[in-house]
């Protein structure tokens, strides 16, 4: 990706911008949104995996079904204003609890988005057949999110690798053929406008007879490329007004996610779902100590959340 090299000096200082002006920050406004990393382990490496994912890293564990069960309790026993429930990774559904967590949230009446390559792991016999009982028993409730970065193979398979392209389109296809509610996240990397890139994803849901709206925001996610190695401006307080942005619509004004670290006693709380590894983001072991605002301190926050606009969540 052609770009500036980043100055190492921004993004240092949590309360102050290079030039010296007053960082942003965004307040919880509700927790709506509680997300879970359930390992960083997956079937495939991606080129570009933000949180660098693949069958080698278990820098964040797998995550017990005991241990969602514990924030979903204080969810309840505090009263939080909570109706969504994101699972993500790593691959999800290579975690062996996956199918258990997720009719816990369900069973509660929580709204459940799964992020998943739609690959093996989710084809496994007892993975497969648990998921079809949770559709027929909470279907309403339950969303599946694929990747599916371009929607031709060579660009998706540049990304994820020889051989995945199939793999993943018969995991969309099955899926589909189910009746499950699905959503599709692809990325905005390869220098197509938006119109573009949503025209090419409806030929290829309407040649594979996938049941998804490309023109629907919700159902096709185009995600903006976050490049730790490109320049980006810092976010002051002055920018909300002179982007016409609310620091209510950020991510972090709703949305928090529960990791727990590989050796770690307990899980802990981070700002959201883009930054599992840094410890400036991370907010204590409860939903309760993690209510805090959150400093714009990373170059994800301003090119990913700001200026792209974009949100991880349903």
């Amino acid at each position: 990706m052609i770009g500036t090299l980043p100055n190492p000096e921004k993004f240092c200082d949590p309360a102050r911008t290079l030039d010296g002006q007053v960082r942003a920050s965004v307040a919880l406004r509700a927790l709506e949104t509680l997300w879970f990393n359930t390992g960083t382990l997956c079937n495939i490496t991606c080129a570009h995996c933000y949180i660098e994912s693949s069958p080698a890293n278990d820098r964040l564990a797998y995550l017990t079904v005991a241990e969602v069960a514990q924030y979903l309790d204080e969810i309840r026993d505090t009263n939080l204003p909570t109706t969504g429930i994101g699972f993500t990774g790593g691959e999800p559904f290579m975690n062996p609890e996956i199918i258990r967590m997720l009719e816990a949230c369900l069973t509660r009446g929580f709204r459940v988005l799964v992020l998943t390559n739609a690959m093996q792991p989710m084809r496994r016999p007892k993975i497969s057949q648990g998921l079809l009982e949770l559709q027929d028993r909470f279907g309403g409730n339950l969303t599946l999110r694929i990747s599916v970065d371009h929607y031709t193979r060579t660009l998706h398979e540049k990304e994820r690798g020889a051989g995945t392209w199939d793999v993943a389109i018969a995991g969309l296809q099955y899926l589909s053929v189910h009746g499950f509610l699905l959503h599709i996240a692809g990325r905005l990397c390869w220098g197509e406008d938006m119109e573009t890139a949503r025209a090419g994803y409806a030929r290829l849901f309407a040649e594979h007879g996938i049941r998804i709206d490309a023109h629907n925001p919700a159902q096709l996610v185009l995600f903006p490329e976050m490049d730790e190695q490109a320049d980006v401006p810092e976010i002051t307080t002055a920018c909300w007004g002179i982007l016409d942005k609310s620091p209510d619509d950020v991510m972090c004004a709703s949305s928090r996610m529960v990791v727990k670290r590989k050796g770690a006693a307990r899980p802990a709380i981070t700002a959201c779902t883009l930054l599992p590894y840094d410890a400036r983001f991370e907010m204590g072991e409860t939903l309760a100590g993690a209510s805090g605002p959150v400093t714009l301190n990373h170059p994800h926050c301003a090119k990913f959340c700001v200026l792209g606009g974009a949100s991880c969540k349903s």
